[in-house]
């Protein structure tokens, strides 16, 4: 977060040079003069969901939004600081948070189609909270660049595309007999244990690449709404604690936990024992899918108030 902060700061500063330097002031309306930087806090509401290896829809897992369960859908919300320059360019630092979740019992309708995802019978949730430092591109005022020259307009429509890199949180939960229990520290896949050299303990506090695009209307000197959707590409396979292609050996565990810890992580690693109580544990059952990495993306609704177009004095 530190460095997210110092990287925005910077980017202020350089912009602001910019502005001092070549600073040519407009007439926006009767009021206020049109400035070449400007600034907008906004805040936003809408929705947040995930891609991982459980769930999903019908059929084997496909990749991306074919295998998305929109029922898993769940609200998210945001604030954020942008710089604007000459409408084309902004940097934005966006904080959001919002919940993922998904469970293979979504499946039941379609088992006989899932190749044993609904079987498998794991779920889980987490709480999200990403840091963003973004930065939009406004192709329009690119295009057709507006300035008291040509006295051309601008529109009041701009669509943009955004990208940058993220920095977020998470903490993938089951719930077992009622109550949520945190899955990372449970190695649920023998993270960290000799026997599995390759199988590595994963980092709840990751980063991420954005990439998005959305659209902006601007109701007056200082009210925007915008509508946008931002796709997280993580570096991570582990959002919903599951990854590695086979179970780990449920006699291994004793020699690395106890009490009920031990309890918990025999419980949580394989859970085919609930929908088959005469399942036979086998290490070879296919668990999840080590190629292909986690994501999460959200759609929200924007507000925001634009500041720094001084006001005309006569």
């Amino acid at each position: 977060m530190k460095k997210i902060t110092v990287i925005f700061s910077v980017v202020l500063m350089l912009a602001v040079s910019v502005e001092k330097a070549s600073a040519q002031y407009y007439f926006y309306d009767n009021k206020y003069y049109d400035s070449p930087l400007t600034f907008e806090i906004g805040g936003s509401i809408g929705a947040m969901n995930c891609l991982t290896d459980l769930g999903g829809n019908k059929g084997i897992g496909k990749k991306f939004v074919k295998d998305l369960n929109l029922g898993k859908t769940s609200v998210a919300g945001s604030i954020s600081l942008s710089a604007m320059y000459n409408y084309m360019f902004a940097v934005r630092l966006e904080a959001t948070f919002g919940k993922v979740s998904a469970e293979d019992k979504v499946l039941k309708k379609v088992a006989p189609s899932t190749a044993g995802r609904y079987e498998r019978n794991l779920s889980f949730k987490s709480k999200i909270t990403d840091f963003m430092l973004g930065f939009e591109i406004h192709p329009l005022y690119i295009i057709n660049k507006y300035d008291d020259d040509n006295d051309k307009e601008p529109p009041l429509f701009s669509p943009y595309l955004l990208a940058g890199v993220g920095f977020f949180s998470f903490k993938p939960q089951a719930k077992l007999a009622g109550k949520w229990v945190d899955l990372q520290p449970l190695s649920t896949e023998g993270q960290g244990f000799a026997e599995y050299p390759d199988r590595k303990p994963y980092k709840l506090n990751q980063i991420n690449i954005p990439i998005g695009l959305g659209v902006k209307y601007d109701i007056g000197r200082s009210l925007s709404f915008r509508a946008e959707f931002v796709y997280r590409k993580l570096n991570t396979d582990y959002l919903d604690d599951v990854s590695s292609q086979y179970y780990a050996d449920p006699t291994l565990y004793a020699n690395y936990f106890t009490g009920a810890k031990l309890t918990n992580a025999l419980l949580l690693n394989n859970r085919q024992y609930e929908l088959d109580p005469g399942h036979s544990y086998n290490t070879q059952d296919e668990r999840g899918n080590p190629k292909n990495k986690d994501a999460f993306f959200t759609f929200n609704l924007k507000v925001g108030y634009t500041f720094g177009r001084p006001r005309i004095t006569r």
